[in-house]
Parts: C-alpha cells; structure tokens; sequence
C-alpha cells in the first residue's frame, strides 16, 4: 500500500523522485536535503504557503494517492467482510446438514431403542405369564390341600365326638 502512491501513471520519473522526497520528509523533522546526524540548531523554516504551485501540486497528487489508497484499502475492507459472511454461510448450511443428519440418527437410534424395549417387555410379558400360570397350579394345590385339611379335621373331629360319646365299659 506504501507503493501506491508511486504508480501514479501521471508522474514522470523526475517527479516520482521529487515526489518521493517530499513523501519521506512528512512525519519527520528535518527536510528533505538534510543530514539528519547532524544535529539542527534552529527550527526548519516555514515552507511556501499552501496557495504556493510547487508544493500545491505535489499535495494534490499526495491526496489523490492517498484518496486511491483510502478506497483501496475500503474495497479490501469490503472484500473481507464479504468473504468473512460467505464463510459464515457455508459454515450455516454445513451446520444445519449437520443438524439433519444428527436428528436421523437420533430418530434411528431412538427407533431402535424403542423396538429393542418392546422386545424386552415381550420377553418379560412371557416370563410374567409363565410365573403366573405357575403361581395359578400352586394356589390350586394350597386350595386342595385345604380342602383335604378340612377333611381331616372333620375326620379327626368326628372320631374324637365318638371317642368320647362311647360308654366306659
């Protein structure tokens, strides 16, 4: 960017040269023609004023290169920011496929798991039946044994009414 100003097409070698004197002496406190290891005992004396051809020249290039090197380095600026938001998009849409691609296999997973607790609670369904129908023989069992309980009670019962109803001989 620091080049810029001297590919001006308007300026000829003797003024490129001219110009970049002028260029290397802004910012700095000496002038263009001075040794500046030598040290300076007065303060550098007021230059042409600004109406003044020579050096109003010499400005108008400076700003029109400078104007160039503002909007150079705006359409820079621009361009960035447009690859910056391009980049964002791409990096939007890789992660909304990402999105989409993650919630199929969640759904698939989720598909699975389902199908997979489906057939445990069948496996179990059966288990439960088979204990059931197992505890349904038992309890029919405990009901018989009653039944033959009681019966041996009244048996029981009755020989005792008969044991004690029978005369002492």
């Amino acid at each position: 960017m620091a080049h810029q100003e001297h590919e001006d097409p308007e300026l000829e070698p003797e003024e490129m040269q001219s110009n970049s004197s002028f260029f290397t002496g802004l910012g700095r406190d000496e002038s263009p023609g001075e040794d500046p290891s030598r040290p300076r005992t007065e303060p550098p004396a007021a230059g042409p004023p600004l109406g003044s051809g020579a050096l109003d020249g010499q400005a108008s290039r400076y700003f029109a290169a400078l104007d160039s090197s503002v909007g150079d380095l705006r359409q820079r600026a621009q361009r960035l920011i447009d690859r910056v938001n391009e980049s964002r998009k791409e990096d939007h849409t890789v992660m909304s496929g990402f999105r989409e691609s993650l919630l199929l296999k969640v759904s698939d997973l989720a598909e699975q798991l389902e199908e997979q607790l489906f057939q445990l609670y069948s496996l179990h369904n059966e288990q439960i039946q088979e204990r059931l129908h197992e505890l349904a023989e038992v309890m029919e069992r405990v009901r018989q044994a009653e039944d033959e309980l009681q019966q041996v009670c009244r048996t029981v019962e009755a020989a005792y009414k008969d044991l004690c109803l029978q005369p002492e001989a």
